[in-house]
This record gives C-alpha cells, sequence and structure tokens, in this order.
C-alpha cells in the first residue's frame, strides 16, 4: 500500500462559517482521499504567515490546503517561498473571493479539487510601502476602497458579516476625502480619486468588477475612478449589475509594475494594510494552485 501523502491543513478557527463539525469532516474526506493531513490552528493573525515559513522552510514540494477565508489565505501566502508548494482552499470565510474566482460551489467540491490534486502556476502581486513588502492575491484598494475596511468594526462584522461593510461605506461616505492619487504605471500617468489594483476578476464576493483580471496571467487590471459621493453610489449599483466597465468614471489600463503617490487608506485582500504612497509589482509563477 502507498503511503498517504502528507500535507498541511491550516485552519482559522475564527473565520465567517468555522465549525469544529466541518473541520472533522473535512480532515476525514482528506484522509479518505489518501492524504495525511496535519491540523495546524492559528491563534493570532501572524500564525498563518508563520505556519507556511516554517512548513517552506522544512518541506521539500509542501500541500498546504487553507480552511478559511481569503485573509487566511493572505496570510500563508506571504509565509510561501517562491514557487515551492501547492496551496488548495477549502472556503470557510465570510465573502470566499478566492474561491468564488475559482467557481468552487461548496465544502465537497473543495474536497473534490483537492483529491483530483490538478493545479496550476498562479501570479500574485506585490505591495510595498514604507519598506515594508506585503503579497496579496485578490486585490488592492486605495482611497474609498481601503477607507471602507479600514472603518469596519469587528463587532459588527461578527454580527451581521457582510452587513458591516455597508455600515462602513456609510461612515465613509459621511466623512468624505477629497483628496486625489498619482497612478503610474502601464506607459500612463493619471490623476484619480480611487484605484484598485485587480489581480482577479471578482470582488467582495461574486461581483464581477475586473473581466480582465487573470491569477493564472501576470500583471494587474488597473481601474482609477473619478468622482464624488454620487459617483461611487452609481458606481455601487453597477457592481451589483456586473456592469460597472460602462462607467465614464473609470478608467481601465493593464500594467505588471505601478507606484500610487498620495496619502489614502489602502486595503490588499480584503484587511486594511496602510496609508499610500506605495509600488506594487505582478510576481509571475509563484505558487501552485489547485484549481
Amino acid at each position: 500500500m502507498a503511503l498517504a501523502r502528507h500535507c498541511y491543513l491550516i485552519v482559522n478557527p475564527t473565520s465567517g462559517s468555522y465549525s469544529q463539525n466541518k473541520i472533522e469532516q473535512v480532515m476525514a474526506s482528506l484522509r479518505r482521499d489518501g492524504l495525511d493531513p496535519e491540523l495546524l490552528l492559528t491563534g493570532t493573525a501572524q500564525d498563518a504567515t508563520l505556519f507556511a515559513a516554517r512548513i517552506c522552510a522544512e518541506a521539500s514540494d509542501p500541500l498546504l490546503l487553507v480552511a478559511g477565508g481569503d485573509g487566511t489565505v493572505n496570510g500563508v501566502l506571504n509565509g510561501l517561498v517562491p514557487g515551492a508548494a501547492t496551496l488548495g482552499v477549502i472556503p470557510l470565510g465570510t465573502s470566499n473571493v478566492l474561491a468564488r474566482e475559482l467557481k468552487i460551489g461548496s465544502l465537497d467540491d473543495a474536497l473534490a479539487r483537492v483529491a483530483k490534486g490538478a493545479s496550476r502556476p498562479i501570479s500574485i502581486g506585490e505591495l510595498e510601502c514604507v519598506g515594508e513588502k506585503r503579497r496579496f492575491l485578490l486585490m488592492a484598494g486605495v482611497g474609498v476602497d481601503g477607507a471602507v475596511v479600514h472603518a469596519v468594526r469587528l463587532g459588527e462584522k461578527k454580527l451581521i458579516g457582510k452587513g458591516a461593510y455597508l455600515l462602513s461605506a456609510l461612515r465613509v461616505l459621511a466623512k468624505w476625502d477629497r483628496g486625489e492619487l498619482r497612478v503610474t504605471g502601464g506607459g500612463r500617468s493619471l490623476a484619480c480619486h480611487s484605484v484598485i489594483v485587480c489581480n482577479a476578476a471578482r470582488y467582495g464576493g461574486n461581483f464581477l468588477l475586473a473581466p480582465q483580471g487573470d491569477l493564472f496571467s501576470p500583471g494587474f487590471q488597473v481601474l482609477c475612478i473619478k468622482g464624488g459621493r454620487f459617483t461611487y453610489l452609481g458606481l455601487a449599483l453597477l457592481l451589483g449589475l456586473n456592469r460597472v466597465a460602462e462607467s465614464g468614471s473609470i478608467t481601465t489600463f493593464h500594467a505588471s509594475e505601478l507606484e500610487i503617490a498620495g496619502n489614502k487608506a489602502v486595503q490588499i485582500d480584503g484587511d486594511y494594510f496602510g496609508l499610500a504612497p506605495l509600488k506594487l509589482r505582478s510576481l509571475p509563477d509563484f505558487v501552485r494552485l489547485i484549481s
């Protein structure tokens, strides 16, 4: 009998749809499919990164399975050695944008894909701000996007989930920032109010924001937004209809490297990071992703 392949199951017990029963189901399924899972529970926001770094230091070509949300996946991403691991996602978060990007329909679907083992190399983004570097998988948002994430209150998020972002957006609209950013990259230099740098197509769940965004291709789809409060209210409506590309307030272009000047809030993969100015670049073939 062949030995079961060892894998690492990194679990965030504070994820939006976590339960002990689900983890037991995941562990049993992995064992049935010939894997030998090592369970690693995060206790702090830094643990996912620390786990991934230790695993890459100790194992050759490790298989890491992330049971959590997009923030937990981001944490693991920031501990990986480039080109040295395979990553699988088991969605237990609030929005699960990565799972929606991969069209993972359920927990059983995610586990079936892990059992099959088909993977492809993906590109990621790297952001540098005040000497600190951070990787991202889905998107980086500067301006209104970052301010909304920064203003989310943990108590509201625990109580009403995605609704906490709506309440945060209302607070941001009430305390409006009129400042501008300067975005340089892809042969362009332009002023705008906010910018979203997309490494994937979807945003905030299953909303199609950047149709040309593709995890499996290098570079970003960059969306530069001009306008005031009412512009963003209109964009929210178009986002719900998957028609953001029709807005005249957005300039879209492709770039592999960017510089963003200004002094506005930044979010990456749904978590607050800090303040611009910053630099971003695309890192191709960074990790293999079970798809």
